[in-house]
């Protein structure tokens, strides 16, 4: 006959029961993380997580009430100074049950309870994902980048042409210059000096016959 009962009694009588999930929820608060087994990992999450709710009101009544389940003050301190502001916007389902595998001895099933907000790969993962974009701004973010192309585009034509165009005055600068008339006036230099240089050699040699005589 099926009796329905709720709560895991985990072996144990009462008293053993609430000293062990007690210093399971001290060792949770003062770690963030356990590895215990899956059938306690449950039956601590049912015992901590009102202890959490009732410390997000930081008053006397509160720090008593959590005092009298964890017995110790140093885990009440700490659970009101850093876990309470980071769990302060979260509703609920404060702690993250995963699965490690089984226990060599008994085969009993393993797992680590931790509290979420302490898990960094997690939350960062989450941070990433949850940065939308909506349609409207990623065609605003096309077309803007389709003018900012085409604008390059024109500037590139542009300079294009203005260098084809400096191009062309230079060559035509290059064809005005009066390179060809140097050339002439040099070679017709040349021939002067050339016809020179004969007329004296031949007034040289008139003169040496000259003197034969």
């Amino acid at each position: 006959m099926r009796h329905g009962n709720k709560v895991n009694n985990l072996g144990r009588k009462a008293a053993h029961r609430k000293a062990m999930l007690s210093n399971m929820a001290c060792s949770l608060i003062q770690h963030k993380r356990i590895n215990t087994t899956v059938a306690k990992a449950k039956a601590l999450r049912g015992y901590v997580e009102p202890l959490l709710t009732k410390s997000k009101t930081d008053s006397t009544h509160s720090r008593r009430t959590i005092f009298s389940y964890l017995q110790n003050k140093d885990m009440v301190t700490e659970l009101f100074r850093e876990i309470a502001p980071k769990i302060a916007e979260r509703q609920g389902g404060y702690t993250r049950i995963i699965r490690t595998g089984y226990r060599l001895g008994d085969n009993a099933e393993m797992c680590m309870i931790e509290l979420v907000d302490f898990n960094e790969i997690y939350t960062n993962d989450k941070a990433k994902k949850t940065t939308r974009r909506s349609r409207r701004g990623g065609a605003k973010k096309e077309s803007d980048t389709s003018v900012v192309e085409a604008t390059e585009v024109v500037e590139v034509t542009e300079a294009a042409e203005e260098t084809a165009e400096d191009v062309e005055v230079t060559a035509e600068v290059v064809e005005e210059a009066p390179v060809a008339e140097t050339e002439v006036v040099t070679e017709e230099a040349a021939t002067e000096d050339v016809a020179s240089e004969e007329e004296a050699t031949e007034d040289s040699a008139e003169a040496t016959d000259e003197e034969t005589k």
